[in-house]
Parts: C-alpha cells; structure tokens; sequence
C-alpha cells in the first residue's frame, strides 16, 4: 500500500483499457478479414483510445513527481503522498483526458466525408486518420489535435524532464557515491517507462504530420508499436526492478503450480 504501488495500478489498468479499446476491431481484421466499421463506433473507439494515451501520459508524469518526493524528501513522502491525494490525482487523471478528447468525436463529425475515403491506415480510429478523409476545411481540427498533443504530452514530457533535472540535482549533493547510485536506480524503472510510451507516440505524430508519402506499411507498424510495445513491456520492465512485485509473481506461480 506504498504510493508508487497505487500509480503502478492505475498504469496497469489503463494499459488494459488501452489493449481493450483496440482489440475487438484488430482481432475482427486478422481473424475474420472483417473491413468495415460504422461512423459512430469508430468515433467511441477514437475517443477511448486518445483517452487512453493523455491518461497514461499523466499517470507518468504523476510518478515522476512520486519519484521526486521520495528522492528529495523522503521522510515526508507518506504525509504528502496520502491516499486522499492519491485518489485526488486520479480524479484529475480522468478528467483532464475526459475533458481533452470530448470535442474531438463532435468536431469529426460535424464535417463531410467524401464517398470514396473510406480506407483507414490501421485497424483502429486515430483523429489524424479520420480527419484526412473529410472533404472539408479541417483546420479546425488540425490546430485540435496540436492542441491536445502539446497540451498534453507535450506538457507531461516537459515536467517530467525537469521533475529529473530536480532529482538529479537532488541526488549529485547526496556525499557518498553508493547513495548515488542507489537514488538513482529506484529511478531506472520510471524512465524505461516514459521512454517506452514517449517514443513511439512521438513516432506516431510525426508519421501522420509530416510522413504522408511513407508506405502504407510504416504508418501501420508505427500505429501498431505505439499500441502494443508500452502494455507489453510496462509489466516486464516493473517485474524485473521491483523486488516485492517480483517475489508476489513467483509467489502465485509456485501456488498455480502445486494446484
């Protein structure tokens, strides 16, 4: 009942509605050949699915700030991270996606489709992708999506590398080279994390802006990596640096093994 064990569930959930807002219509693909998808469902998958990503964007930027405390200020870091905090901060989590990605689905739709762009780049709605099939004006919802991106991971990735900056700070006035190295390894776990999520969404943004030549093929394994990789590699990457998380594994394995 640690703080940072709060955070780490609420990165593992919303991981698992990420995986799930997606999964149905990939698997419809691959499975079934299935190719069409109504104006409507496409827009709910859209808005779960940007959720999604601001949610996980903000929940690494509020474990940089845990990192912080606990690096910083350690004696305090219960009384600050309380479990009404905790609680606060995910309420704000939800409603800052909530409130970010609500106009997108209303300014898609207010617009005109011509009958001919019906092809997806994915097996998934992105903004980007169904605004370029509009035969309207969509700098309304160009200057939208920049908007959300530098509203959101753009700001979350700017307060994270100053969250370090302050930690690193913290951590080179600290006397002996071993508590050094020991602050900074509670942090190794956190930055693979931001970097996993980061790169590929950064990936994807700059595909759909300026990447419009590209082959179909790299739009689709882009998407597919942004997607993918953090959910897969969140669990592996807590698992392998978090002693405790580690031990509970191997706990329900050997229990799963003598059933």
């Amino acid at each position: 009942h640690q703080p940072m064990y709060y955070f780490l569930s609420m990165l593992a959930l919303n991981d698992v509605g990420l995986t799930l807002s997606t999964m149905p219509s990939t698997l419809a693909v691959l499975w079934f050949d299935y190719r069409w998808i109504s104006f409507h469902t496409c827009l709910i998958q859209m808005f779960f699915l940007h959720s999604f990503s601001v949610v996980e964007s903000s929940v690494l930027l509020a474990m940089s700030f845990d990192r912080f405390v606990a690096i910083s200020n350690p004696l305090r870091y219960a009384s600050v991270l309380t479990n009404n905090v905790i609680i606060g901060i995910g309420a704000v989590i939800v409603a800052r996606a909530t409130l970010s990605i609500f106009p997108g689905p209303f300014l898609l739709k207010r617009l005109n489709y011509c009958p001919d762009n019906v092809l997806l780049s994915h097996s998934f709605c992105f903004h980007p992708d169904i605004m370029w099939l509009a035969c309207a004006d969509i700098t309304v919802n160009i200057l939208y999506g920049l908007y959300v991106v530098l509203s959101t991971v753009g700001v979350d990735s700017l307060l994270i590398v100053m969250s370090y900056a302050l930690i690193l700070h913290t951590v080179m006035g600290l006397a002996s080279p071993r508590e050094r190295v020991r602050a900074l390894n509670t942090c190794v776990s956190h930055i693979l994390a931001v970097l996993v999520f980061y790169l590929p969404v950064i990936g994807v943004s700059m595909i759909h802006r300026f990447g419009k030549h590209l082959p179909h093929i790299v739009h689709a394994l882009v998407a597919y990596v942004y997607l993918v990789v953090p959910p897969v590699l969140n669990p592996i990457i807590y698992s392998v640096k978090s002693k405790p998380i580690r031990e509970a594994m191997f706990r329900v394995l050997r229990g799963k093994d003598q059933t």
